[in-house]
């Protein structure tokens, strides 16, 4: 039953993971919104700069696992 649960939260094709990077993406530059409104002038932008930065680097390492996956 946990097998059959845990399929449904597994990223199988690149497709998936691409929607899956879109919404962290939204999230992020969501977020960063926040800080810039939170924090004016320049640690508010340092900080909307990171936010899409961490979307890169867990991107990559989700296609990467979609890829080694399929081979």
């Amino acid at each position: 039953m946990f097998t059959r649960i845990a399929r449904l939260f597994t990223i199988k094709t690149k497709f998936e993971a691409f929607m899956v990077i879109y919404g962290l993406g939204l999230g992020a530059t969501e977020r960063g919104v926040h800080y810039v409104h939170e924090y004016p002038g320049v640690g508010g932008w340092l900080l909307f700069a990171v936010c899409p930065l961490t979307v890169f680097m867990a991107g990559t390492r989700i296609l990467d696992s979609v890829e080694r996956g399929s081979e």
